[in-house]
């Protein structure tokens, strides 16, 4: 899969980051979080992102 860095909140690979994918599917990265109380599939994780990282990417017309 290739991903494409839309928009992020600093350079350096450790921050929240929202990204496009080779497949026109979305991807995210952020921290991890286990503290939610869902019971979610071994397959899949949940993330946090900040909201305002998703209105940059809107309000930069990326979205």
């Amino acid at each position: 899969m290739e991903l494409t860095r839309l928009v992020g909140s600093c350079d350096d690979g450790d921050c929240p980051t929202l990204y496009v994918t080779d497949r026109g599917t979305l991807a995210v990265q952020g921290p991890r979080l286990t503290e939610h109380g869902l019971s979610i599939p071994a397959h899949e994780t949940m993330v946090e992102i900040p909201v305002d990282l998703i209105r940059k990417a809107i309000r930069d017309g990326l979205l």
